[in-house]
């Protein structure tokens, strides 16, 4: 397993978009631009591929460590952070206008069940 298949199934498992792992790199001080990161995500017959080396690697590791768990001075719950970020994702975006009219609840068919007879009883 390749240091690109590693950082592609990180990428995938936490929901990273390139934006995000950039920032993330930031963290540590460790400057990529979005093109350098779309070329490591590529398959490795494209011609623009680029192989992930070891330092990029572990700087996106000790950065993702910051973006999770924070700082000594800022500490961060992991789980907050990535709860937040997958909510952001699947709220949409709220409109300002809202309708006139007010919405019925819709009533529940629910089927009476107090009594039911059975077509196939058995015989004594």
């Amino acid at each position: 397993m390749t240091n690109n298949d590693i950082f592609k199934k990180l990428r995938v498992a936490l929901m990273l978009r390139d934006d995000e792992i950039v920032d993330i790199l930031k963290l540590v001080d460790f400057q990529i631009s979005k093109s350098e990161i779309g070329a490591l995500f590529r398959k490795e017959d494209h011609p623009k591929y680029v192989e992930c080396g070891d330092q990029i690697l572990r700087n996106f590791l000790n950065g993702l460590v910051i973006h999770l768990r924070g700082t000594k001075e800022n500490p961060k719950i992991p789980k907050e952070v990535l709860y937040s970020a997958k909510k952001t994702e699947s709220q949409p975006a709220k409109t300002a206008a809202k309708p006139a009219y007010k919405t019925r609840p819709k009533k529940e068919n629910i089927p009476d069940i107090s009594y039911v007879k059975y077509k196939n009883k058995k015989k004594s």
